[in-house]
């Protein structure tokens, strides 16, 4: 059975967070550890995903007005996976603002396929780093990750993967 490829709803980071997360994906990448520095298409850029969905997301998306910018902060490194690779993610602590950000987004997208891990109580709001991370490179990887980034996320852009086209909102 195909699955229709994802559609997501992305929030950026401010210019200042952007080029400290670039910084970390540099740093990361010049010890020779995964990183998504080696990534340079115009697409990738440092995010946090608010919504992914298997099929379409309506465009435009109505989103209020007020919902941007949000205070962010950008906290500890976390691992997602499981095996001996994993995701390196900077966490991203769920305040009161981003969560109605959330809310918002899936809101105004209505239902939908929606990736199972992006649902409230089940989202863990991050920004990833490093992909395909050896365990055994976590003790060289973490202190190249910095500490509390209290930053903003100031746009949203739709990405989708089925014609790998960065759409913004």
């Amino acid at each position: 059975m195909d699955l229709a490829p994802i559609t997501s709803i992305e929030l950026l980071l401010d210019a200042d967070a952007e080029a400290a997360v670039r910084a970390e994906w540099d740093a990361l990448a010049a010890a020779g550890l995964s990183s998504l520095a080696p990534h340079t298409a115009p697409s990738n850029r440092p995010h946090v995903t608010l919504l992914a969905r298997r099929g379409g997301v309506p465009h435009p998306l109505p989103v209020p007005d007020d919902a941007l910018p949000v205070p962010l902060v950008l906290g500890a490194p976390l691992l997602f996976g499981d095996g001996d690779r994993r995701i390196l993610v900077r966490s991203v602590v769920p305040s009161k603002a981003l969560l109605a950000l959330h809310a918002a987004v899936r809101d105004a997208a209505g239902v939908g396929d929606d990736v199972e891990h992006m649902a409230p109580g089940a989202w863990t709001p991050h920004v990833t780093l490093a992909r395909r991370l050896r365990l055994a490179d976590l003790e060289r990887a973490l202190p190249l990750v910095g500490g509390a980034l209290p930053c903003e996320g100031v746009a949203l852009r739709r990405w989708d993967a089925g014609t790998r086209t960065v759409t913004p909102l």
